[in-house]
């Protein structure tokens, strides 16, 4: 790959940090001290990045792409409430690929997760912990309620990790 001024300064702005920033907050943020630098030229150079493993694009549920500087498997948690994306410090769960491959009948590479929800500084911001306006209606899907599972866990899965999502109905069993 060609040596280019704007590709290093877009490295250099996303090494250590944590954050995944989207192509938006690179250029705001990299923009004072290069004048000349385009909306485009971010787009064109996170995406060659994103193409050579150097960096991973995270698309996420409101349309818009986050950038991460570490191209290594792991997953990510999207808050619901204020768009903040991080990284779930737990190791890669390979066994997944396995899982999903016995069922397909095709080969699996691998996999991306992002788990969704409400972060710890929503949560301290409201007063009950789980207010209503905080439960995700995607699409007119009512939010869901999770439970532990009587089944067997899948070869692979922890007993951890056995949860069973049951939609909820408004206006049944006391839900909103």
């Amino acid at each position: 790959m060609k040596y280019s001024r704007q590709r290093e300064e877009i490295r250099r702005f996303l090494s250590g940090r944590t954050d995944h920033p989207t192509a938006e907050m690179i250029y705001e943020g990299l923009k004072p001290e290069m004048s000349s630098l385009s909306l485009g030229t971010v787009y064109r150079n996170l995406s060659l990045l994103a193409e050579n493993g150097e960096i991973q694009r995270i698309s996420n549920v409101d349309g818009s792409d986050r950038f991460d500087p570490n191209p290594k498997p792991h997953y990510h948690f999207h808050c619901e409430k204020c768009g903040r994306v991080e990284d779930i410090p737990m190791t890669s769960m390979e066994s997944l690929n396995h899982l999903a491959q016995a069922h397909l009948g095709g080969r699996v590479y691998s996999h991306d997760l992002m788990f969704h929800g409400i972060c710890a500084d929503c949560l301290k911001k409201s007063e009950t912990g789980e207010p209503e306006d905080l439960i995700s209606t995607e699409a007119g899907n009512p939010g869901t309620e999770v439970s532990e599972s009587s089944e067997n866990p899948a070869e692979g899965i922890s007993a951890g990790d056995r949860r069973t999502a049951k939609p909820t109905v408004p206006g049944k069993d006391g839900a909103a």
